[in-house]
């Protein structure tokens, strides 16, 4: 269907299903949803020419400069939105950020990810996703308090909100979002949907689609959802593994059935260029400061590069792939969390893995548990992981890789962020300051 019948198409089922509202939505520098709405009477125009607003709202914390900017709708993001009333019924559309002559923004997240993924067709690539996206379920906002003191798999009533995650699935399936499975994960009161894979872009926007409903399913039950990486001090912090693939035409190029674990050498290239440069990318799949208090290896999670075929440790692992299924070949990025910006969080990985073809890294043995990782680190000289917010930045500032990957702009524009976040932080009184010291100082 061509630009013209998406158009007509979207507008014959927007009268039809008697839409009044659209929300127009776009994801700013840190990977927060911004949005506003548009009638039913905008909509035409919307989708020709865009519809203009404030673009400094995209700055994330930094908003220097106030400049106007045209969000245009892509018109194959349009859906209904199914927790609206349906007799004024409400859609949304995934917008492209423009500026007034109409030329790209290149601060605008998802046209950083479109030029990343451009670069790997022009290579006759397609960048496959799937992502499993952990979250908590509180009582309210205010603070992390648990509704269930459940674990891995556990079912009722050690899993209090089965129906909660059930409403989140459906309602996902209604939005055009293809569910795999969910579970309560290991944490209390955490819970865990695996989406499936699809091309890159689709995942990312597949992401936002659903930390919004996932937050509006829990309003609808007086309860909070939260992606915040590390809220309970003595339980696993929420990840957002990413399972990936490269596909020529129909064919796996991940996939070689005469080789180690089936994994092909362009894998083992792709592995080896995310290991070489996950320092440089970290802080888009760890952004925030909370994101470093779930980064230690009692709770499930990467603290060494390294590859593995089982270790929750390793920063990459390969899960098993049956022979006579070629297409199901992957390997798994276990670093990322759930509070992730995904537009960039996709670019920079597949640049990393794409270096590593290029130049062919070679691929270390794999390692399988903490004291292999420990041995490994210390014959080889192997990387340390950051393990702060400031030491990633560092390694980030440092990248020319990542400067490319995404552009001057918003490459300046996500330090700035990250540099005021720190400052910020630097002058904050922490309640354990005021329990440890107070009293005896």
């Amino acid at each position: 269907m061509d630009n013209d019948q998406n158009k007509e198409y979207v507008l014959k089922l927007a009268h039809d299903s008697n839409v009044k509202f659209i929300r127009l939505w776009f994801t700013d520098i840190l990977g927060l949803l911004k949005s506003f709405a548009i009638t039913i009477d905008e909509l035409e125009d919307a989708i020709t020419e865009g519809v203009r607003f404030d673009g400094s709202t995209l700055q994330g914390f930094i908003r220097s400069d106030e400049r106007e900017m045209i969000a245009l709708p892509d018109v194959s993001t349009f859906q209904i939105l199914p927790w609206r009333p349906k007799e004024d019924s409400v859609g949304r559309m995934i917008c492209d950020i423009r500026q007034v002559d109409m030329k790209p923004y290149e601060g605008d997240s998802r046209y950083v990810l479109k030029q990343n993924l451009k670069k790997a067709a022009a290579r006759g690539l397609t960048f496959y996703t799937g992502p499993e996206i952990e979250f908590f379920l509180f009582r309210n906002s205010s603070s992390p308090e648990i509704l269930d003191r459940g674990g891995y798999f556990d079912l009722t009533p050690l899993d209090a909100a089965t129906d909660y995650r059930r409403q989140a699935v459906l309602t996902l399936e209604q939005m055009g979002v293809d569910v795999i499975s969910s579970h309560h994960e290991g944490a209390f009161s955490q819970h865990e949907i695996d989406l499936r894979h699809e091309d890159a872009l689709t995942t990312a926007d597949n992401i936002m689609t659903f930390r919004l409903i996932t937050k509006e399913i829990a309003l609808l039950n007086n309860i909070y959802a939260s992606f915040m990486p590390k809220p309970l001090a003595d339980q696993n912090g929420s990840g957002l593994h990413i399972h990936m693939s490269l596909f020529k035409d129909d064919k796996n190029m991940f996939f070689d059935a005469d080789n180690a674990n089936f994994l092909s050498k362009t894998a083992e290239y792709f592995i080896a260029g995310l290991l070489k440069h996950c320092n440089e990318f970290f802080v888009l799949t760890n952004q925030w400061i909370n994101s470093y208090k779930r980064l230690h290896e009692d709770f499930e999670s990467p603290t060494q590069s390294g590859w593995s075929l089982t270790s929750h440790n390793a920063l990459v692992r390969v899960p098993q792939c049956r022979p006579d299924k070629p297409n199901s070949m992957r390997i798994e990025l276990q670093n990322p969390d759930s509070a992730c910006n995904p537009y960039l969080v996709l670019s920079a990985i597949l640049a990393a893995g794409l270096k590593g073809i290029d130049e062919k890294y070679r691929l270390a043995d794999p390692v399988e548990d903490a004291a292999d990782s420990a041995a490994r680190k210390k014959e080889t000289g192997g990387q340390q992981l950051p393990t702060q917010l400031h030491d990633a930045l560092s390694y980030f500032e440092k990248s020319a890789l990542m400067k490319e990957t995404l552009g001057d702009v918003l490459y300046g524009k996500f330090i700035e962020n990250k540099r005021l976040e720190l400052a910020r932080y630097s002058r904050f009184i922490t309640d354990y300051e005021i329990r440890e010291y107070l009293p005896i100082l």
